[in-house]
């Protein structure tokens, strides 16, 4: 692909970063696997509504998101996950399900669970389902500034 908004954003940016290209997969595990990747490193961003606006949050392949640690970590009194119709519009570039973990090119604030950010490298898809991209954390969270929360729940 290479003319998604997030390659643009890295390769602007100057940061190192690596594509994998793997099978078609639509699960965060399977991605994983296919692209041969530990489902711990793989960040997945979760779609929320946090009083009722969208926000990111990127979680572990390997975990869910837990509404309630959400709740109490964010603040936010109404807490739930978005449906896709919500948000499938937000990021034309992208595949449904396939966006990256960079929130702030879409307008919508990204949190990322604690557990990631101890991640030397993490990988996401690249707005495909057949496309990952690897690259430090620490990178990305120099250009993503995510707020880092105590959230994920093993699946």
């Amino acid at each position: 692909m290479g003319h998604t908004k997030v390659q643009q954003l890295l390769r602007q940016e100057e940061v190192p970063f690596k594509s994998i290209w793997h099978p078609m997969a639509y699960s965060a595990q399977k991605t994983a696997a296919s692209a041969h990747i530990p489902g711990k490193e793989f960040a997945k961003p979760v779609m929320v509504r946090l009083d009722g606006k969208l926000a990111m949050v990127v979680v572990p392949g390997s975990t869910l998101v837990d509404l309630q640690m959400l709740r109490e970590a964010t603040g936010a009194k109404e807490v739930r996950l978005a449906g896709e119709s919500e948000f499938k519009n937000l990021f034309p570039d992208c595949e449904v399900g396939a966006m990256p973990p960079f929130g702030h090119l879409y307008n919508v604030p990204t949190f990322v669970a604690e557990k990631l950010s101890h991640d030397d490298i993490i990988a996401f898809n690249a707005g495909t389902h057949n496309e990952l991209i690897e690259m430090t954390y620490r990178d990305y969270a120099r250009i993503e500034h995510p707020q880092v929360i105590h959230v994920a729940a093993i699946a």
